[in-house]
């Protein structure tokens, strides 16, 4: 007998769904399927005029105990999968098995009935999984409890704002305990401290349940995933069980944006900017160079500082330092030359970017503001999921 943290819970295979681009060929299309499969007639599942592929091609398996992570750009067709997953569409192609209770938070407000209260809602929900109402009671103070929307349980979900419908949604399908658990985007929705709270019900959950989860949050997706799937234009560019590659794919398909001034008070202008790194590729623990240098198009009394600020790939700031000395006035006598060394740097493997100012050193008045100055990868072999790892020096001591 299979051990019951093994069992087989989902089964994507060859799995694709199209749709029309206009409801006129979408109506069109639809009549002529109903009249064909009426007469038992077969249906040509191929793309016809006007139609494309949101979905093409999709196979994964997802065992009790397992995270599968779906990834991608607005539009890769992660969302159509999920619904497709639950039931809300058909596939035109390929084969899904899903076995136990299916608990679902796709949308915000989806399975909510409007005219009903929060309570006659978690009702309505767990009717549909197969609960009776005596284990529905048995649970209905938890799932209130969690919601933290004690005081509008029995005021109508139309009323409700979206973060509360998130709070009544995730507090049902988590303490229903469903054998799959399928969670989209819209735990984004929620504050900090909730989400914080969903994560350490997802962990108390996650050893009884297979768990779909698609997110823009790659820290997220790396914390709870043991699987990745990357989507483009409805098919999958990555599959695997590697979320480090998988998600610097993923930002590797958005381009440096270049740099943008966001502020300039046209007291300074940068002439040049320069490094050592070879192909913009940082080592941890070696030394790298920035060089800047800057005409002034004003008369200024003192060396302007130097500020820079490293973001990492969720646009965080992360680091930072101001540049005081490492300053040499160029041959030019109106062009200043930073020559900046970064020693021993402790980034983890990723894609950072840096932003870059320029200020007066007596009042802290900026000249100049520019961002995305310079982007960088981190080589190594690990993927970390803090922006820098800490050296340390370690004894131990066995007794």
């Amino acid at each position: 007998m299979k051990n019951q943290e093994k069992e087989l819970l989902v089964s994507v295979q060859n799995v694709s769904k199209k749709f029309s681009m206009d409801m006129k060929s979408s109506l069109k299309y639809g009549a002529l399927d109903i009249i064909k499969s009426t007469l038992g007639i077969k249906i040509n599942k191929d793309l016809r005029p006007k139609e494309f592929w949101a979905v093409k091609n999709i196979s994964f398996e997802l065992r009790r105990g397992e995270c599968i992570g779906l990834i991608g750009h607005n539009g890769a067709g992660k969302s159509t999968l999920l619904k497709v997953l639950n039931g809300l569409y058909a596939p035109d192609k390929g084969q899904i098995v899903m076995r136990g209770k299916i608990g679902a938070l796709i949308e915000l407000g989806a399975g909510f009935n409007p005219i009903l209260t929060g309570r006659e809602n978690i009702y309505n929900n767990a009717s549909i999984l197969g609960f009776t109402k005596k284990e529905v009671e048995d649970k209905m103070a938890s799932i209130i409890e969690f919601s933290e929307i004690e005081q509008f349980i029995d005021m109508p979900v139309q009323n409700y704002s979206s973060g509360m419908k998130v709070r009544l949604g995730f507090a049902i399908a988590a303490h229903l305990e469903p054998d799959i658990l399928i969670i989209d985007e819209v735990l984004a929705v929620g504050d900090l401290g909730f989400i914080l709270k969903c994560f350490k019900k997802i962990d108390e959950l996650l050893p009884h349940t297979a768990l779909i989860f698609v997110s823009h949050s790659m820290p997220m997706v790396s914390r709870i995933c043991n699987e990745i799937i990357l989507m483009d234009h409805g098919q999958a560019e990555y599959c695997g069980s590697d979320i480090g590659k998988g998600v610097q794919l993923y930002y590797s398909k958005f381009a440096n944006n270049g740099e943008n001034i966001v502020f300039d008070n046209n007291t300074l202008e940068i002439i040049s900017k320069e490094t050592d790194l070879i192909s913009n590729t940082i080592h941890r623990n070696t030394d790298f160079r920035l060089t800047f240098t800057v005409k002034m198009k004003k008369d200024i009394p003192k060396t302007p500082i130097l500020y820079l600020e490293f973001k990492d790939k969720e646009q965080r700031p992360i680091a930072s330092l101001y540049v005081r000395n490492h300053i040499r006035i160029s041959s030019e006598k109106d062009s200043i030359v930073y020559d900046v060394k970064i020693k021993n740097p402790l980034f983890t493997l990723g894609k950072y970017i840096t932003d870059i100012s320029f200020s007066d050193p007596d009042d802290s008045t900026v000249f100049l503001r520019v961002n995305n100055i310079f982007e960088f990868i981190v080589s190594g072999v690990e993927e970390q999921w803090v922006p820098f790892e800490l050296e340390s020096e370690n004894i131990i001591t066995l007794n």
